[in-house]
């Protein structure tokens, strides 16, 4: 267990393992729960992700190395929503 010290203007700091954990970036905001008894939830709040989380999220997939151009995923995508493929 951690123990963070609150400071004179009551305020925390989170140690890096922490925010890690959590999979928090600076900016990012957390969803603080009271519960019974004292204590609280902390989580990260998800509101729609950042674009940048998204960069590398098929690296790992394309293990052919396969590259298309945006007229291909263009077409790929008309088709998925047809029912084609």
């Amino acid at each position: 267990m951690l123990t963070l010290t609150v400071t004179a203007k009551g305020q925390v700091t989170f140690k890096r393992e922490l925010l890690k954990h959590l999979g928090v970036m600076p900016g990012d905001k957390l969803e603080i729960d009271k519960l019974p008894d004292g204590r609280i939830s902390i989580k990260a709040a998800k509101s729609g992700g950042k674009i940048r989380n998204a960069f590398g999220i098929l690296a790992d997939k394309n293990t052919k190395n396969i590259t298309l151009s945006i007229e291909e995923i263009d077409a790929l995508t008309q088709d998925a929503w047809a029912g084609k493929k």
